[in-house]
């Protein structure tokens, strides 16, 4: 069972969403995304819905719109509580209205209030947003789209409510996807692949810098659709220059040119080797009940196999005279040394045999306690922290362990892995970035070892 982003009554009832358009457009490193969601008010009276739905976590809304028969609202953006109060007094005099809201705890959750659509009538709703696409560590451009949102567990204590979403098992979606996406880059494009199955790459010149892909037809959207772009020469520096709006006010923001400069620099063997020969590394291990095993995966390994996995091998690859430790948590946590130890045979082996003997038995997912923990421990001199993080993300406190991250960033570096379908992309990116460190995410059957290994060489 999974919990499916959709439309839903006030009664948590799902509202028939006929289909959704997805139309990419990606220049280089940033993606602009222009989604269409159709739906239908089956109901013999006026109905309120509210759509729950996931986005990349540093996500920037552009517009939003709604169309309703001959009705069509766009939003403007206002303060919350008062775009609250004015939705409240709409409902109250039966206008029609919508609020898009974004979670307090949670920015890669949105929520979408549909007040009095009336019996029998269609919906199509239009959201554009832009986002930064991540690199990962074979050079590939990561794009996307969330279909899968996860309930996430809201820590003892913590203020405001959880998210709230009717369970919906993959194989009943009654929706359909089209997805399509244009890429342009000054570099040629050398491929696009899928996590889903796609139509041929079509090149429009001749210099392969602008292309176009589709999604396969019959796609149904009970899963991430992952794209990956690869450009040629990846590290060269490139800059793509965008005219300003020609109905914008001159000098005003919109109305200048702008220019993206692009730098991905590549770090020689040599560096790189040096900066891994010491070093503190800490572990924090996810052992929540979701990291069990789960109905959408086609295998037998549970997302804790896979993080277990990738543990033991890092284990056995970290340089002799390093310190490490490995906390494990759920509701609460635990750690393997009271404080972190010189790797050697003997600390290596006993690490090991606790390790594989982990399972997903410590209940919700509480990841801000065993965090404080390990900040509040004495930083080993001449071997600078870096801490790895493996966990499905499944919490509603995110932008409070972001914070904690934030906070203690000039002492350590850290480096989080995203498992699992509908793993949040703000806790995963943003630890990550506000850490210093690099964000992988590992959905369906994928291992995590090549991407790991290419991150240690």
């Amino acid at each position: 069972m999974e919990n499916c982003c959709g439309l839903l009554t006030d009664q948590k009832e799902p509202v028939p969403l006929k289909s959704i358009e997805i139309q990419l457009e990606v220049k280089d490193h940033v993606a602009a995304v222009v989604s269409t969601l159709n739906y239908e008010n089956k109901e013999d009276k006026p109905l309120e819905a509210v759509f729950v739905f996931p986005l990349p976590g540093d996500a920037a809304v552009c517009h939003f719109s709604a169309q309703i028969g001959e009705t069509n609202i766009v939003a403007e953006v206002k303060e919350k509580q008062q775009a609250q109060e004015e939705y409240d007094d709409a409902m109250s005099s039966g206008q029609q209205a919508f609020l898009l809201e974004e979670s307090d705890q949670s920015p890669d959750i949105f929520s979408l209030s549909v007040g009095s659509l009336p019996p029998g009538e269609s919906a199509s709703i239009r959201l554009e947003y832009v986002t930064e696409l991540a690199v990962e560590a074979d050079d590939g451009l990561r794009f996307c789209l969330p279909a899968v949102l996860n309930p996430r567990y809201q820590p003892q204590g913590s203020q405001g409510p959880s998210v709230q979403v009717t369970s919906v098992p993959a194989s009943l979606v009654p929706y359909s996807l089209s997805f399509s996406a244009r890429v342009s880059s000054p570099r040629p494009i050398s491929k696009v692949e899928s996590s889903c199955s796609l139509e041929p790459l079509q090149y429009l010149n001749t210099d392969q810098t602008q292309a176009t892909v589709k999604l396969a037809a019959g796609h149904k959207f009970d899963r991430d659709v992952e794209l990956l772009v690869y450009y040629k020469d990846a590290h060269q520096p490139t800059a793509v220059v965008e005219a300003g709006q020609a109905s914008a006010k001159p000098g005003s923001l919109m109305g200048d040119p702008v220019v993206m400069v692009s730098l991905y620099p590549e770090f020689p063997q040599s560096v790189m080797s040096s900066l891994a020969s010491c070093g503190e590394f800490v572990f924090l291990m996810d052992r929540s009940g979701s990291m069990g095993p789960q109905l959408n995966y086609t295998t037998s390994t549970s997302r804790m196999d896979s993080a277990k996995e990738t543990l033991l091998l890092l284990l056995k690859s970290l340089p002799v005279g390093c310190y490490f430790n490995i906390y494990s948590f759920g509701s609460r946590f635990e750690h393997i040394f009271s404080q972190s130890v010189k790797y050697n045979q003997k600390t290596m082996e006993d690490a090991l045999k606790k390790v594989e003997k982990m399972e997903a038995d410590l209940g919700g997912t509480e990841i801000l306690e065993p965090l404080k923990d390990i900040y509040s421990k004495q930083s080993i001199p001449s071997h600078p922290r870096q801490l790895f993080v493996f966990t499905d993300g499944e919490v509603g406190n995110t932008k409070d362990v972001i914070d904690l991250v934030r906070k203690n960033s000039d002492s350590h570096s850290c480096f989080s892995f995203g498992i699992g379908e509908g793993a949040s992309s703000a806790l995963i990116s943003g630890m990550a970035k506000e850490g210093g460190g690099h964000a992988q995410f590992i959905t369906g059957t994928e291992r995590m070892q090549p991407k790991v290994r290419h991150k240690q060489s």
